[in-house]
């Protein structure tokens, strides 16, 4: 194993035309927890095509590519049925390969992407990712996609738009009940955006409160760190995709932070998001920036091979 963990993108076996892979979980500090992603470092970009049937392969939520620019890198991501604008847990991920397993001496590292430079930072609490604000707007009903409307079946007391649909419920158990009518909402196409379900995290005690059952699925509870506040909690959901919902969505949290800061009062939050790998994310909205604070584990390491 551990002359696995050497490899870097340099020592790929030319002969056998093998390249290395990582698979980390994001926003949780144990592996089956948070969001997986599959991390490519290449020196060069593959054709596109190449990168995206590789990420069909991979079948996970994402798989980020990263090539080295000068002492920094450059990232692009794919999820199993197209190339995303922005992704937070795989840049997380892709962070937590350059520091552990790439020989990266420095304590921040910046990717040049999409979305314009994203810098993570080591920090006592893991990781922190700096990545653009997205304030959503407030929208009227008529404006909504039927097919959003129906597809819920508790009705949001709030609704706002940015690259993702965001409704809003009053309390976190709606949140973490909600069973969304996927074939209702397969009948639109948000890519590259979804739809994000929030509520205050007042009630937030964790996926075992009702008798560790939530959803037909066991599941552990880490919602309590100590006596640590949840400020907000919050699901995602993309239609028309391999993975309908998100375990943990960075990029939906662009958004997520500057609304509950203006509403709580508060720059600075908890946020867990509650599907049923669940995700912790330390979060604070600074102007046009939301930095995004988590941890990762590594749980894969190995090579693909493209003939």
């Amino acid at each position: 194993m551990s002359d696995i963990i050497a490899v870097h993108q340099s020592e790929v076996d030319s002969r056998h035309q093998r390249y290395p892979m990582y698979q980390v979980d994001a926003f949780t500090d144990h592996v089956f927890g948070g969001n997986p992603a599959a991390v490519c470092p290449l020196d060069e970009w593959w054709p596109d095509e190449v990168m995206q049937k590789l990420a069909a392969e991979n079948a996970l939520a994402e798989t980020a590519f990263i090539i080295p620019e000068g002492e920094q890198y450059a990232i692009r991501w794919f999820t199993p049925d197209i190339e995303m604008d922005l992704c937070g847990h795989a840049t997380l991920a892709a962070a937590h390969v350059v520091f552990e397993h790439l020989q990266y001496a420095g304590d921040q590292v910046t990717f040049s992407s999409a979305s314009g430079p994203l810098t993570v930072t080591r920090q006592p609490l893991g990781l922190q990712l700096d990545f653009p604000a997205r304030r959503p707007v407030a929208v009227r009903v008529d404006e909504v996609p039927a097919a959003i409307l129906h597809a819920f079946p508790q009705s949001p007391v709030a609704i706002f738009k940015s690259r993702d649909w965001i409704l809003v419920y009053d309390e976190a158990v709606i949140v973490q009940q909600m069973r969304p009518d996927r074939a209702c909402l397969d009948q639109i196409n948000l890519d590259p955006g979804g739809v994000v379900i929030t509520a205050p995290g007042t009630h937030y005690f964790g996926n075992n409160v009702r008798g560790n059952n939530v959803r037909g699925k066991n599941v552990r509870d880490e919602s309590v760190d100590g006596n640590r506040r949840v400020d907000f909690v919050s699901r995602y959901f993309t239609p028309q995709s391999h993975i309908f919902e998100d375990p943990v969505t960075g990029s939906a949290h662009c958004s997520l932070v500057p609304y509950w800061a203006e509403r709580l009062g508060r720059n600075q939050l908890h946020a867990v998001q509650c599907s049923d790998r669940i995700g912790h994310l330390d979060t604070e909205w600074v102007g046009d920036r939301v930095y995004l604070t988590g941890q990762a584990v590594t749980y894969l390491i190995g090579y693909y091979a493209i003939t």
